[in-house]
């Protein structure tokens, strides 16, 4: 697949169509809520790609797991709110709340969470820099890497009847809940396809 140009009409696409997107929510739940970004920006080449961070490894929960910039919504705060805070603080983008195109479904994890997923588009411009008491390292993942031939993989294990869902990229397995709503993103906002994905499973060392 040829590289996806970082476009005005790019933007215009996945604003379209998160917009008709029936974005399945819960707005009754015992699960802590939490709002995850799915940020679209450029690299130097200017293809479009996906910003995925590396926890750092001295974090009490997921330390050293690849993640999207998010974290728990505190009392008071919106998802959309939640969603922009989280970039700053971690991977010190500040963006307006114009720069989030819209919404993919809430994802339950075993963790105990309900992430919320919102798609921001970063102009190539913006500065960012880790936080390194949250985030080792911010990596550029190409949108064509996450549709090569054999990704995602979906496997089984032993513990569900589920089918666990995992990238291989940057050199490991990105596994869900980051790989579920990865996936999620390329099905609805690039490919165009309905595709639901909470039932889509976590590797077991993501259970805790």
């Amino acid at each position: 697949m040829s590289p996806i140009p970082f476009s005005p009409s790019l933007q215009a696409q996945i604003r379209e169509r998160l917009t008709g997107w029936p974005a399945t929510r819960t707005p009754d739940t015992p699960l802590k809520r939490a709002a995850v970004s799915i940020v679209i920006t450029s690299n130097e080449a200017g293809h479009a790609v996906m910003l995925l961070t590396k926890r750092s490894r001295g974090l009490n929960n997921h330390a050293g797991q690849y993640a999207l910039p998010g974290g728990r919504i505190d009392p008071g705060e919106t998802e959309q709110e939640a969603a922009l805070r989280e970039m700053r603080e971690e991977i010190g983008l500040a963006l307006a709340p114009e720069a989030l195109l819209g919404r993919l479904d809430d994802y339950p994890t075993r963790s105990g969470y309900l992430i919320a997923p919102w798609v921001a588009w970063a102009e190539a411009h913006h500065p960012m820099q880790a936080n390194p008491d949250e985030v080792a390292a911010i990596f550029r993942v190409p949108l064509t890497d996450l549709v090569r031939p054999g990704s995602p993989e979906f496997v089984t294990i032993p513990e569900s009847d589920r089918p666990v869902i995992r990238y291989p990229i940057l050199d490991t397995l990105i596994h869900a809940p980051t790989a579920a709503l990865m996936y999620q993103f390329m099905e609805v906002a690039i490919a165009g396809r309905a595709t639901r994905v909470a039932h889509l499973e976590q590797a077991r060392f993501a259970w805790r």
